[in-house]
């Protein structure tokens, strides 16, 4: 058993919640249970994690994109109203931290994806990003992508057939494949292709991967609630709701 308010304190702190600034809020969005004996995490923040959460009886829900963003509409609607009840049924706190769980240099999505990659992780790029240097053959790239995504990635294949340096942006993260081709990489992953990016690569010689927004964000929560586990001692579940975008 541990207080969530410890947990949510330590967690603020290790991702430097504070100074983002983001598109939603970071840490804890909405209050539950004090203390805390079952976490559960998950990717995004929505009716069928919660559930399945609250069936594992979680007294938090930890995800990587929360309930909240900036962009949506602030009124509570149908949909939203059924999330946060099942948090209310349930007193189970939902917490999330988003760019900053992307940006972290050990615990980020970003950095994760570079080490399952097997390279080793070199300077920042694209905002909450980092390059990769290691050498390995492109299309063994993409096999290992495909293999550490759980899926086929989508790739545009027009860089060199060795590959020495690589940039990694998860989720939507195909805006920095201008700054990949600056930067002289041979290859950029991401999650989501943008529909410039063929043509954008093509033209540039560089290999653009999108392994799935989803699938290319499961690392980093997932890691946390490891680290949660380890630190105070709470049971940890990560729940898989898979979605192919």
């Amino acid at each position: 058993m541990a207080a969530r308010d410890e947990i949510i304190a330590w967690l603020d702190d290790l991702l430097d919640a504070a100074s983002f600034e983001d598109y939603g809020p970071n840490g804890l969005q909405v209050p539950g249970a004090a203390e805390v004996s079952v976490v559960v995490t998950g990717v995004s923040a929505h009716l069928e994690l919660f559930d399945r959460a609250a069936s594992l009886r979680a007294q938090m829900v930890l995800c990587h994109h929360g309930i909240f963003w900036r962009k949506q509409p602030q009124a509570i609607d149908e949909r939203r109203k059924a999330r946060l009840k099942a948090l209310f049924d349930a007193d189970m706190s939902l917490a999330a931290y988003h760019l900053p769980l992307d940006a972290h240099p050990d615990v980020g999505n970003n950095a994760l994806i570079i080490r399952e990659l097997g390279f080793e992780r070199g300077e920042k790029f694209g905002e909450v990003g980092w390059t990769g240097s290691g050498a390995i053959a492109r299309d063994d790239l993409i096999a290992r992508c495909a293999r550490v995504f759980g899926q086929e990635p989508v790739v545009f294949a027009a860089g060199p057939e060795e590959v020495r340096s690589i940039g990694v942006v998860s989720g939507g993260g195909a805006f920095a494949l201008a700054e990949a081709v600056e930067r002289g990489l041979d290859a950029m992953i991401s999650g989501e292709p943008s529909e410039p990016a063929m043509a954008d690569a093509q033209e540039a010689g560089i290999t653009f991967i999108a392994g799935g927004h989803y699938a290319t964000e499961t690392f980093g929560v997932r890691r946390l609630g490891q680290m949660l586990a380890e630190r105070f001692g709470v049971e940890h579940r990560f729940v898989e709701v898979p979605n192919p975008v």
